[in-house]
C-alpha cells in the first residue's frame, strides 16, 4: 500500500505542472475522434470519483462488494470536459486524488482482503482493486504524455 500511496502523492505533486506544459491546441485536439488529452484527464476525474466512493463503501457494505460499472463515454460527454477551463479539470483531479490518498491511508489491513465482484465471474480483493485503479491511471497518463516516465 505504501508504494501506491507514494505514487499517487508523486502524481498529485507533479502532474499539474507537467500537464500545463501542453498548449491549448495540444490538450483539445481529438485524434481519430477519440478523447482529447483534456477529456482523458476528465475521464480520470470520473474514475477517481467512482473509485473514491467504492473505496469507502467496500469497507462497510456486505461482502462480496459488487462493483457497478459506469458509462465512461457518457460521463465524459455530459460533464463537458472539452469545454471547461483546463485548470478546473486539473484542480478536480488533484482534489479527488488527495482524498483517495487519505481514504486508502486509513484502510485497516484486514479489510484489504475483502472481496469485490467486478462482473463476468471475476473477483478482486480490495487491495487488487486499489492496485487496478493505479494501473488504470498510469495507462491513461501514457496516452496523455506518450510515456510512462511521469
Amino acid at each position: 500500500m505504501d508504494k501506491i500511496i507514494k505514487r499517487l502523492n508523486y502524481l498529485i505533486e507533479v502532474l499539474p505542472s507537467r500537464i500545463n506544459q501542453f498548449s491549448k491546441e495540444e490538450i483539445t485536439v481529438k485524434p481519430n475522434s477519440t478523447w482529447s488529452k483534456k477529456e482523458i484527464l476528465g475521464h480520470l476525474c470520473d474514475s477517481a470519483t467512482n473509485n473514491h466512493h467504492r473505496f469507502i463503501k467496500i469497507q462497510f457494505e456486505d461482502q462480496p462488494f459488487v462493483v457497478v460499472p459506469y458509462k465512461q463515454n457518457d460521463w465524459v460527454s455530459i460533464q463537458d470536459y472539452q469545454n471547461i477551463p483546463f485548470d478546473e479539470v486539473i484542480g478536480l483531479w488533484t482534489a479527488i486524488n488527495k482524498q483517495i490518498v487519505r481514504v486508502i491511508s486509513n484502510i485497516p489491513e484486514e479489510k484489504l482482503s475483502y472481496t469485490c465482484d467486478i462482473g463476468n465471474n471475476k473477483c478482486f480483493t480490495f487491495l487488487e482493486l486499489i492496485q487496478d485503479y493505479l494501473r488504470h491511471l498510469d495507462h491513461h497518463l501514457i496516452q496523455i504524455f506518450g510515456t510512462s516516465e511521469i
